[in-house]
C-alpha cells in the first residue's frame, strides 16, 4: 500500500474504533489502542460480499484489493463479518463472478470481536488459547494487547490456517499457530488462563477443561442442530467442572466441523415423508414459527439435541416443516391448517414435538426469561443447561 492509502487505513481504524464505542462493545483503553493498531485490511486480502438471492440462491461476489483497492480497504473496516470461504474450498481467488456456496469461514465482524475479547476479561501476563483461527485478525489484536508468546491459535482447516499465517507475518505478528482439530484444544502450550472460541460447539470438550487453570475462563457458544445459539462463559473450578452463564446478545457462529449434523439423504427423509403421511394429526399447542424466537429456538434444541428439520413442499401441496432425530430415527412434521393453526404428526419411539412443546411451554410459563438468565455446568461428559428461577424445574441433561 502507498504511504497515502496506510494513512488512510489508520483513519479507518480509528473511526472504526469510535463506532465500536459508541456501540458498547468497545469499553477499555488497551483494546482501543489494538484495535487502532492491528491492520484489519491485511486479514482480509479478498472476501466475498452477499449480493442478491437467485434461483440458485445467495450469491457472493468477490472482493479484492487488485479488482477495486477504494472499496476493499472502506470494506475492511466496515463493522460487518467478511466471508472468505464458500463450500470449504472455494476462495475469492478463484471465481471472477458472483457466484453461490454456503460459508465455511469468514472474518467476523469487529464489534463482535472485540466484544468477546472483552468479555474474556484478559489481564496482563495470561495466556489464551483461541480454536478457531480464521482470518488470524482476533489472533493479532489479542498478540498486540498481550505479546506473541502469550497466545495460542489452533485451526481445523489448512487452507484457511496458511492464510493466517502469512496475514499474520506480514502484520508482524507472531503466535503459536497449531493446524488441527481445535476440540482437541493444544496441550502442549497448556496450561491456559483463557479460552475463547470463534467457532459453536454442542459439547463444551473435556480437553479444553483439562487444559485451562482453576479459575480460568471459557468462551463459548453453544448450538444445536436447530441452529439456535447462546455464547457462554464458563469459571474453570478446582473439581474439573466448569460453570457459568449465557451472555446477552444475538452471537452466532459455524459449528465446530467434527460437532456438525450428520448430512440426511433423499431416502431417509423420504422415508419420513413416509412414515408421517401413515399418522393421524393433532393442533400444535407451538408452532414452527418458535424457530423466529432467538431464545425460543434456544429453548426448543435443548429439548431436541439431535434433531434436524427441512421446510418443503411435496406434490404442489402446503409448505411443511419436517424434524428428524438421528439418535432415535424419531419424526415430526407441522403442516399448516386452513384456521391458522397446525396439525402435528409424530412417528418413531420419542414424540418429538410433545418433548419440544413441554419445554417451550415451561418457559413461556416461567415468563419467557432471555438467555441470560440461563445457567451451563459441564465436566466435559455429562452438560446440563437450567435456568436460573429457583425451583430447578427448568434443566435439560444434554450428556451424549
Amino acid at each position: 500500500m502507498t504511504d497515502g492509502n496506510d494513512a488512510r487505513a489508520a483513519s479507518l481504524r480509528r473511526a472504526l474504533a469510535d463506532a465500536l464505542e459508541r456501540s458498547g462493545d468497545l469499553h477499555s483503553p488497551q483494546w482501543r489502542r489494538s484495535v487502532e493498531r492491528v491492520p484489519r485490511h491485511l486479514f482480509v486480502p479478498e472476501f466475498f460480499r452477499r449480493t442478491e438471492t437467485s434461483d440458485r440462491g445467495t450469491l457472493w461476489a468477490p472482493i479484492s484489493s487488485g479488482r477495486d483497492p477504494e472499496q476493499w480497504l472502506d470494506l475492511a473496516y466496515r463493522d460487518e463479518t467478511l466471508v472468505t470461504q464458500l463450500d470449504r474450498h472455494i476462495t475469492p481467488h478463484d471465481v471472477t463472478e458472483p457466484v453461490g456456496g454456503d460459508p465455511t469461514s469468514s472474518s467476523t465482524l469487529p464489534g463482535l470481536v472485540v466484544r468477546m475479547l472483552e468479555d474474556l476479561d484478559v489481564a496482563d501476563g495470561m495466556s489464551v488459547l483461541e480454536v478457531g483461527t480464521g482470518s488470524g485478525y482476533s489472533s493479532a489484536l489479542m498478540c498486540d494487547r498481550l505479546g506473541d508468546d502469550r497466545v495460542t491459535s489452533i485451526e481445523v482447516d489448512p487452507a484457511v490456517a496458511a492464510g493466517a499465517a502469512a496475514a499474520l507475518r506480514r502484520a508482524g505478528f507472531a503466535p503459536g499457530l497449531v493446524v488441527g482439530d481445535g476440540l482437541d484444544g493444544v496441550p502442549e502450550r497448556a496450561p491456559y488462563d483463557r479460552v475463547i472460541a470463534t467457532c459453536a460447539v454442542r459439547r463444551v470438550p473435556r480437553p479444553w477443561l483439562d487444559q485451562v487453570r482453576a479459575g480460568g475462563r471459557i468462551l463459548v457458544t453453544v448450538t444445536g442442530w436447530l441452529r439456535g445459539y447462546g455464547l457462554a462463559v464458563l469459571e474453570m473450578g478446582d473439581d474439573g467442572v466448569a460453570e457459568g452463564r449465557f451472555l446477552p446478545g444475538t452471537i452466532s457462529f459455524m459449528i465446530a466441523r467434527s460437532q456438525a449434523p450428520p448430512t440426511i439423504g433423499d431416502d431417509q427423509w423420504n422415508a419420513v415423508f413416509g412414515a408421517l403421511a401413515e399418522v393421524g394429526p393433532r393442533p400444535a399447542v407451538v408452532g414452527p414459527g418458535i424457530r423466529k424466537d432467538w431464545t425460543g429456538v434456544f429453548v426448543a434444541q435443548l429439548a431436541l439435541p439431535t434433531t434436524q428439520e427441512q421446510v418443503i413442499r411435496i406434490d404442489g401441496g402446503p409448505w411443511t416443516t419436517y424434524y428428524l432425530d438421528t439418535a432415535t430415527e424419531s419424526a415430526a412434521s407441522l403442516t399448516p391448517e386452513p384456521d391458522g393453526g397446525w396439525a402435528v404428526r409424530q412417528s418413531g419411539p420419542v414424540r418429538l414435538w410433545d418433548k419440544l412443546e413441554a419445554a417451550v411451554v415451561r418457559w413461556r410459563e416461567a415468563g419467557s426469561p432471555p438467555q441470560e438468565r440461563f445457567r451451563i455446568r459441564t465436566d466435559g461428559h455429562a452438560q446440563t443447561v437450567w435456568l436460573d428461577a429457583g425451583d430447578g424445574s427448568l434443566s435439560w441433561d444434554l450428556t451424549v
